[in-house]
This record gives C-alpha cells, sequence and structure tokens, in this order.
C-alpha cells in the first residue's frame, strides 16, 4: 500500500460516522489514481517540491488535500443543520434523559443544556420527552457547554400567562411552597401568588403546614399590575359547584326537620355545622337550655350530632340551626305545686347592676330585682349583695308558667323594718346612724337596714352657714339625730342634727341682746365684712366692713380675738350682727358726756359765788360755755 493509499484509510477512521461513506468514495478514487499514476513515481519530487503551502490538517488529522475539501463541505452540511438560535432567547426543548437532580433538554443545537429538577418542583410528573420551555443564557460557557434556565422562561412568560389565565378564568396549577403571614405562598407559571387563608378550602383550616409542598388547582381571583402582586383561590374553584349542591339541599329542606352533621367551627357566639355540603348555625342561646359562657362547654370540633331545622333562606342559603329544640323545655319539668310566696333555692348565675338571675333547675331562671334584695330604699349594685356561683334562698314573687318567667326576693326573708316605725323610731327619739350620701339640700343617714332619713341642710347646725352638706360632714361619719316627722305610706323619715343640742338663741337670748360686749374671734373676711364666732357661746356673728375699723383706724384682722358690740340680734332668723367700731367710739362719747355734766356742776358753783367772782372769774366761765357748747357741736 503506498504511503498517500494510508493516509486515505486514516482519513476514514477519523472521520464521522455521517461522513464516513463519502471519505471512503474519496479513498477509492485515489486509490484508482494511484494505479493509473504508478510508471511516473519517478516525477512525484517534482510534485513536492511545486507546493508553496504547508498543510497544517493534513499533517494533524493525516487527511489528504482532496480529503480535507471533501471535510469541509461535509462539516458545512452539519453545521446547516443544526438550529441557529440567539442567547437571551426562549425556545422550546424536549426532555431527552433525567437523573437524580437534573432534566438534559435538546433544543435542537449542537450540543444539550442541563437543568436543575428543582426548576421543575411544580411539575412532579416531568418525563423524558416532556416539551419544556427554556431559556437560553448562553450558547457555550467556558467548558463549551449550552446554558439552559426553565425558570427564567417561566418568568418571562408567566405575566402573559398569569393575565390570560385570570381574563379566561382558567384554572392553573400551582406549588406551594411555603406558609406566610395570613396564607400561603404559591409558585404559579414561576410567579410567587398570595393563597390567603380563607381561600384555601371552604372548610376552616386547622393545619396550614399540611398543605406545604403540595401541587393544587387555583384560580388567579386578582392581579396587582403595579406592585406585581397576584392573588389565587382554590375555594373559588368549588364554590361554584357547592353552590349548586346548598340550592339543591336547601330546596329540600323543612322547618322542624332533623338532620345530622357535624361540628366544623366554633366561635363565641355560635357553632357552624356541616350538613353535608351546606353549612348551618347553632346560635349559643340555641345550644342549650341551661346559661353557657361558650359553646366548647357543649360541644366539640368533629362532633357528630343531630340538629333541628328553626329557619332558612333561600336567596342567602342561610340556615339557622337548634340543639337544645331536641330536648324537652325545662320549664316543662318544674315543680307544679310551686307558687308565688314559696320559697326557692338557686344558683347565680348572671349579675347585672340591675339584678341576679338565679338557677332554680336546669334551664329555669328567675331574676332578683336589685330593689328586691334589702328594704333600703338607697339603690345600690347587685354586685353589693352576692356573686356569680352563690347558692341564694328567695321568694317567688311572681311566677307566669305560658311566659315562662319568674321573678323572685331575698328582702322579704326579713321583716319590713318599716312595719313597726313608729314604735321602734317616735317622733322626737334620739339615734346614732351613718352617713349614706348627701346631695344639695341635705344628709341621708341610715339608721338600720331599709331605715334612711334625711337631714335638711337647716337642720345641721344651730350657728353654721352650711352652703353644701360636705362642709360639715362626709359618707360613713357617724351622726346623732333626732327623729323629727315619720311618713309610713311614702317610707320617709325626718331626721336633725342640730336639734340634739339646745338652741344657743335661746340659751344665750340674755347674753346676746343689743348692747353686749363679748369677745369673739374673727373666722374669715368677706366681701362686705367678716364673720367671726363667739367661742363662749358657740355662736356666729357678721361684722360690717364699717365696724371693723379700731380706734388707731386699722381694721381687725383675722384670727385676731378682740371684743365686740352686739348691734342686732334676731333669734327666729338665728342672725348676729357686732361691731367693733362701736366700742371706742361709745367710749368717747361716755367720756365727752362726763365732761358735760362736770362742767355743769362748776357752772352751778360759779353761780352760786356770784357774788365774789371777779373779773378774772367771768372771764374763766365764758370760755367754759364755749367748751361745752363745742363738744355738744361734736358729739
Amino acid at each position: 500500500m503506498s504511503e498517500e493509499n494510508k493516509k486515505v484509510e486514516e482519513e476514514v477512521a477519523n472521520t464521522p460516522e455521517t461522513t464516513q461513506e463519502a471519505a471512503a468514495e474519496s479513498a477509492a478514487e485515489t486509490k484508482s489514481e494511484t494505479v493509473e499514476e504508478a510508471p511516473a513515481k519517478e516525477e512525484a519530487p517534482e510534485v513536492v517540491e511545486e507546493s508553496t503551502e504547508f498543510d497544517w490538517d493534513e499533517f494533524e488529522y493525516g487527511i489528504a488535500s482532496k480529503g480535507k475539501a471533501q471535510r469541509e463541505e461535509l462539516t458545512k452540511l452539519y453545521e446547516e443543520s443544526l438550529t441557529s438560535i440567539d442567547e437571551h432567547t426562549i425556545t422550546e426543548g424536549k426532555v431527552i434523559n433525567m437523573t437524580d437532580r437534573e432534566a438534559i433538554v435538546d433544543i435542537g443545537y449542537k450540543s444539550e443544556g442541563v437543568i436543575s429538577l428543582n426548576e421543575f418542583r411544580y411539575n412532579p410528573d416531568l418525563k423524558v420527552g416532556d416539551q419544556v420551555e427554556v431559556l437560553v443564557d448562553k450558547t457555550e460557557d467556558k467548558e463549551g457547554q449550552l446554558v439552559l434556565s426553565h425558570r427564567k422562561a417561566r418568568s418571562i412568560k408567566a405575566w402573559d400567562r398569569v393575565n390570560e389565565a385570570h381574563d379566561n378564568e382558567e384554572v392553573v396549577k400551582g406549588y406551594i411552597k411555603c406558609r406566610t403571614k395570613g396564607g400561603m405562598i404559591v409558585d404559579v407559571f414561576g410567579i410567587e401568588a398570595f393563597l390567603p387563608g380563607s381561600q384555601i378550602d371552604v372548610k376552616p383550616i386547622r393545619d396550614y403546614d399540611a398543605y406545604v409542598d403540595k401541587n393544587m388547582e387555583f384560580k388567579i381571583v386578582k392581579i396587582n399590575h403595579e406592585f406585581k402582586n397576584v392573588v389565587v383561590s382554590h375555594k373559588a374553584l368549588i364554590e361554584a359547584d357547592l353552590e349548586e349542591q346548598k340550592r339543591e339541599i336547601i330546596g329540600k329542606l323543612e322547618k322542624g326537620q332533623v338532620l345530622e352533621g357535624v361540628v366544623k367551627n366554633i366561635t363565641s357566639y355560635g357553632v357552624f355545622i356541616d350538613l353535608g355540603g351546606v353549612d348551618g348555625l347553632i346560635h349559643i342561646t340555641d345550644l342549650s337550655w341551661s346559661r353557657i359562657n361558650h359553646p366548647s362547654e357543649v360541644v366539640e370540633l368533629d362532633q357528630t350530632l343531630n340538629v333541628v331545622i328553626l329557619d332558612f333562606d333561600e336567596d342567602k342559603t342561610r340556615i339557622q340551626l337548634g340543639l337544645k329544640q331536641l330536648e324537652a323545655h325545662p320549664w316543662d319539668n318544674l315543680d307544679s305545686e310551686l307558687k308565688e310566696g314559696d320559697k326557692v333555692k338557686g344558683k347565680v348565675v348572671v349579675l347585672a347592676d340591675y339584678g341576679a338571675f338565679v338557677e332554680i333547675i336546669p334551664g329555669v331562671e328567675g331574676l332578683i330585682h336589685v330593689s328586691e334584695m334589702s328594704w333600703s330604699t338607697h339603690l345600690r349594685s347587685a354586685q353589693d349583695f352576692m356573686k356569680v356561683g352563690d347558692e341564694v334562698e328567695a321568694v317567688i314573687l311572681t311566677l307566669d308558667r305560658e311566659e315562662r318567667k319568674m321573678s323572685l326576693g331575698i328582702k322579704q326573708l326579713s321583716t319590713d323594718p318599716w312595719t313597726d316605725i313608729t314604735t321602734k323610731y317616735p317622733v322626737g327619739s334620739k339615734h346614732e346612724g351613718a352617713v349614706r350620701n348627701f346631695t344639695n339640700f341635705g344628709v341621708f343617714v341610715e339608721l338600720e337596714e331599709g331605715i334612711d332619713g334625711l337631714i335638711h341642710i337647716s337642720d345641721l347646725s344651730w350657728t353654721k352657714k352650711i352652703k353644701h352638706p360636705s362642709e360639715f360632714t362626709s359618707v360613713g361619719a357617724k351622726l346623732e339625730v333626732v327623729v323629727l316627722d315619720i311618713d309610713v305610706e311614702n317610707r320617709r323619715l325626718s331626721l336633725g342634727h342640730k336639734q340634739v343640742e339646745d338652741n344657743p338663741f335661746e340659751t344665750y337670748a340674755t347674753l346676746l341682746e343689743e348692747g353686749s360686749v363679748i369677745e369673739g374671734k374673727v373666722l374669715r373676711k368677706v366681701d362686705k365684712g367678716a364673720e367671726i364666732v363667739f367661742e363662749n357661746l358657740g355662736v356666729e356673728a357678721f361684722v360690717p366692713s364699717r365696724h371693723m375699723v379700731k380706734e388707731d383706724g386699722s381694721e381687725v384682722a383675722a384670727d385676731e380675738r378682740i371684743d365686740f358690740k352686739i348691734i342686732e340680734f334676731n333669734p327666729d332668723a338665728r342672725r348676729v350682727v357686732a361691731s367693733h367700731t362701736e366700742l371706742h367710739k361709745q367710749v368717747k362719747a361716755d367720756k365727752q358726756k362726763a365732761d358735760r355734766v362736770q362742767a355743769k356742776k362748776a357752772v352751778k358753783v360759779i353761780n352760786s359765788n356770784v357774788e365774789r367772782s371777779t373779773l378774772g372769774d367771768l372771764d374763766a366761765l365764758s370760755k367754759l360755755k364755749e367748751q361745752m357748747e363745742d363738744d355738744e357741736k361734736n358729739g
């Protein structure tokens, strides 16, 4: 075999299978040419000498010049058969193989791409042969590998698909990625959408974590294009079917019908019952004949029970159910012998300001109004007498079996203190009581439970001028009182406090006569004068401003003790007016009077000795007379 034939065979051996046939033909032609040109071997060196370029492909791959041309033609044909694609474009590819972590995708390019299965978590049914959308990140990385991304391709086209699905009300598949506040995060077409907790199912969800890592069908219910927010609902897919199912069930309902249901949800106001496709509500008042604080005291979740239909609304598909109605009414079990005036025992179940509800037997209650808790006319709150849970005894005041109402009283268990009021508290008798409260016009004093009396503000003190009872006493204080009047029919008692002591205006009438001088203490100064008190007598008086001037021209000061003259005394009006100024005015007047008397005596002496008078004596007498006339004018 010649050297050239060996090169052809090596070319065939190194040529890809797709071009081996062409290479074989080329080798055959080369052989025939070699045979024909064999006699001219000696001219070969001249051909080599004529070659001006060194063929590196021939040197490296062992391919003859003519074989190289054939190879280039075949390479061109092969490249033309490949798909031409640009980077960052979206195209479809076919999954040709899958491993535990990756999917091999063929897009018709000279090499395949590898995509992590994490990008297909939303589609656990992915298999070989499936067509998927991919984004060409790079046609070749540093290792010559095609780089594809399914997630990016989905994200780019996701908004178009989301809007199209929303507009056409299509059902879409999504993968629940995780739980978040108020709901779940769902991967829909590669976009993270929000699934509210209320939109997961028509039934209340107790365990949200059970839905994580699940694929479900959803309906896109809301899109915010500005913030690219998507809200989906699984509940909306089944509501349409349920609505029709509800109407069908409600169409067969009748009031009074008894159905079996399952406790679906418990709230503070009632219980929702699943009747097999439609929900009904048992209000808390229809759960038990007895009072309950919360429905959980009677039923529990997933409990199966019989309920009766009380009412329903076909338009709004609302059903009102009852549970207690399946039992006999407790009032039917009430002792038929009970009547008004009988004593009963029960437990306090509810307290309000106006009274207490007492349960006589389960489901039968009576009301004790606060006015029936004490004989006192001073109303208080029911909490002052009892608390929830107390066992109490009461008297039946009214009993209406048809209306199923009962009123009770506990004050009737004791004697009405007003039955012997005139004997126990006769007019004029003295007692001690506690101040309950006071108003602008007086003070209410409790002598005993149920016996209250009023002390009018004018009967609090003989001497003090009281503008409001709070100036005189306080709530809870003990006061001695005298019974002034009794109105048995209206249960009113008039009391007095000042009557406990004698009237000082009568006792000290002689000491308080006009003109009397008594030491007093200035209590306070007011607009038109001052208020003083005669401490020894316990009587207050008023001093006008013009009567507060001292002899030196200054005014009497507060808390100062000084003598005062009584210038007005009215025992009926309990009015005493005093003056300090009148004291030094009186002293001056008395002195002037004494001087006048002395002058008159002197005149008489002079007149009796007139014969012995001298001119000088007459002058002295004349001066004395003038002085007396001046004193009279000034006096």
